[in-house]
């Protein structure tokens, strides 16, 4: 069978690839380096509170200890419920401020300069906010709610094994809704006004314009936003490392503080490492369950739009909502 491809595209393809070559190599030096050097030390027994047993191999069984360690199991969880309630919020949130965003005509630069503050805030300094309003002692919310009863005088949110993951849950949604909101933003300025103006002449009310055009054409740049923001929830380190420890004893502790504490305070390499590597398995696997789902979202959404999201004009008016 003949090659299809001339003899100028194949050098043209060969060009490409020179091109191109040393971003890849310098990208899996990055990225893929690190991870294969963990792997490997995940694989090996190696403790420094223990230097003169050496670095034996022993295959999976970091892997298999951490399948049996109970505080494992239960920073996993926590992790997964963390993402599983944090997520939702800043999607609802910032959808709702891209909207307002993309609505305002006057002042808009203002508007959008001021919702991108607290994505720009370094995460330390954020969670370090966050941990002053709800200090037991100055903590300017613990304090309202006290004057208004609503809270016992010797409440401290960071030492409940519950009521710590507020705060936790709060700076994570108050510095990366904004991300979420430019994200959702773009995809809402790609959406064709006639679309929304052709449905307000049909009848359709502002709520009704919203499920059947806006969401549905705006759907793609959601599922991205999500991807992201889970990715991102799932390896949870640095606000519950600053607002809280992951104390109350091990209330607050993430998969990462746990990978991190086996590490660097238990000195536990072999051990550690297998437990980073877990966490980068865990987003993997999540990554590619999105990127699956934004591959169907795109397949369908054609057809979607062809159809029209509203009722055409010989099927009577709609009523407005």
């Amino acid at each position: 069978m003949p090659d299809p491809m001339t003899r100028p595209a194949r050098a043209e393809a060969r060009l490409g690839w020179l091109l191109v070559s040393p971003a890849l190599g310098l990208i899996l030096l990055v990225s893929l380096g690190p991870i294969l050097a963990t792997t490997w030390e995940a694989l090996h027994g190696h403790d420094l509170r223990l230097p003169w047993l050496g670095r034996p191999f022993i295959g999976l069984a970091n892997f298999v200890e951490a399948a049996g360690d109970p505080r494992f199991l239960a920073a996993l969880a926590r992790t997964v419920a963390f993402a599983a309630v944090s997520v939702p919020i800043e999607l609802a949130l910032g959808l709702a401020l891209a909207l307002v965003m993309h609505a305002t005509v006057r002042g808009r630069a203002l508007v959008r300069v001021a919702a991108l503050l607290p994505w720009a805030i370094p995460t330390v300094v954020a969670a370090l906010i966050w941990r002053f309003i709800f200090d037991a002692q100055a903590g300017i919310l613990t304090a309202s709610l006290r004057d208004l009863g609503a809270i016992d005088a010797a409440f401290d949110w960071l030492v409940h094994p519950v009521a710590a993951w507020v705060p936790i849950i709060g700076a994570d949604v108050w510095k990366t809704t904004p991300f979420v909101a430019i994200l959702l933003l773009a995809g809402l300025q790609t959406i064709d006004p006639a679309l929304d103006e052709a449905a307000r002449i049909d009848g359709a009310g502002a709520v009704r314009r919203f499920a059947t055009i806006t969401l549905p054409l705006v759907g793609p740049a959601l599922v991205v936003a999500a991807a992201f923001r889970t990715l991102d929830a799932l390896r949870l380190f640095d606000l519950a490392y600053v607002l809280t420890g992951g104390g109350p004893g091990t209330a607050t502790e993430p998969l990462s503080l746990y990978a991190f504490i086996a590490l660097m305070q238990r000195l536990r390499f072999g051990y550690g490492s297998a437990l980073s590597v877990t966490v980068f398995l865990l987003t993997f696997a999540c990554a590619l369950i999105w990127v699956r789902a934004l591959g169907r979202l795109d397949r369908y959404a054609a057809p979607n739009e062809d159809s029209g999201p509203v009722a055409g004009p010989h099927s009577g008016p709609s009523k407005g909502i």
